[in-house]
């Protein structure tokens, strides 16, 4: 008997980020990737993003929620990624398995063998020469099927398994430069706010200095 892994389904913008045009300070240009997970913004000139001091606060906070959603998703993935790392040599193994079947003669001598039934737990068998195969579909359910059949479908889920794979390596190599842009967004924001600060605090002194040095002052 064998079992096939299910693969795990690659949502769309699981994270709830903002989507393509919802504002024009979110988004690049409401770009996305392949899974449609949008792109960080880029702030090259602070003053091109951020008008005056009123609005550091706001964008800011934008940027923490930002940063916040994307590692959710950047966990899902990893999540998701795990599974499938998890599944995709079972599913290997099955394979290979059916396709031994396969190759055996029908005036074949029974094949004596050993299959699990708990991590440590093993039952000899007696494997006879056949044209079908029991597959687990998970939720408890399992389904004959015949040996060409059976192939085929592990081969397809072997496939899907390893594409979705590599989706989540791409997605979460994504994550990571998103995280990385947005970080350096709130900091670029954060450090032109502590200068407009510095400016205004060193501007108040000036006017201070002008006055006591001012005969009327």
């Amino acid at each position: 008997m064998a079992s096939v892994a299910k693969t795990a389904s690659s949502d769309t913008n699981p994270g709830g980020i903002p989507q393509a045009g919802s504002s024009n300070k979110q988004l690049q240009d409401g770009a996305s990737n392949p899974r449609g997970i949008p792109y960080a913004i880029f702030i090259d000139r602070v003053e091109d993003y951020v008008t005056d001091r009123s609005e550091v606060e706001t964008t800011i906070n934008s940027f923490k929620e930002m940063i916040s959603k994307y590692q959710f998703m950047q966990q899902n993935t990893q999540r998701r990624a795990s599974g499938l790392k998890d599944k995709i040599p079972d599913i290997h193994k099955t394979l290979e398995t059916v396709r031994f079947l396969a190759s055996r003669k029908a005036d074949t001598d029974p094949l004596q063998t050993t299959f699990e039934l708990n991590d440590t737990l093993y039952a000899k068998a007696e494997v006879p020469p056949t044209d079908e195969v029991y597959l687990w579909l998970g939720a408890n359910v399992m389904l004959a099927y015949p040996i060409p059949e059976a192939e085929s479908l592990l081969g397809e889920k072997l496939a899907t398994a390893r594409k979705s794979l590599a989706a989540c390596e791409e997605d979460l190599d994504f994550l990571r430069e998103q995280i990385t842009t947005l970080e350096v967004a709130f900091a670029r924001v954060y450090n032109w706010d502590v200068a407009q600060r510095r400016k205004e605090r060193e501007g108040g002194e000036s006017i201070e200095d002008k006055k006591r040095g001012s005969p009327n002052g």
